[in-house]
């Protein structure tokens, strides 16, 4: 399985941005996929994951009402839409993806070890 991220870039506080994550490789559509991001100097932490059949989005509490992420089977693509961007959500973004989750819930999708193969990551740059 391989994951290309894009979408990142320099937005204002307040603005918009959209993440997109192309999959490839054999029963990439099956498999949850999430975003994840580090900011300089902090652990890589949760962001939003979605199951393979786009049912139960699941997000942290910090983007919670202002991200939306969804995914297109049909071309094996996941976005996430960032709305309301704050100088905080500055980090770059990593999409991730795993065949199954142990419990799906933010404290194990935030545990680095629970995604089996990673993207490149993305910068997304929020300014004041």
């Amino acid at each position: 399985v391989q994951l290309q991220a894009s979408g990142g870039g320099l937005a204002q506080a307040g603005g918009s941005l959209t993440l997109s994550c192309k999959a490839s490789g054999r029963g990439v559509s099956n498999y949850g996929v999430g975003w994840l991001r580090q900011a300089p100097g902090k652990e890589r932490e949760f962001v939003a994951a979605i199951k393979w059949s786009g049912e139960d989005p699941l997000y942290a509490d910090s983007v919670k009402d202002r991200f939306t992420i969804s995914r297109d089977n049909t071309k094996n693509t996941v976005f996430l839409q960032m709305n309301s961007l704050k100088p905080e959500d500055t980090a770059v973004y990593y999409c991730a993806s795993a065949p199954s989750w142990g419990s799906y819930d933010p404290a194990v999708l935030g545990n680095i070890k629970n995604w089996e193969y990673w993207g490149q990551g993305t910068q997304v740059t929020v300014s004041s």
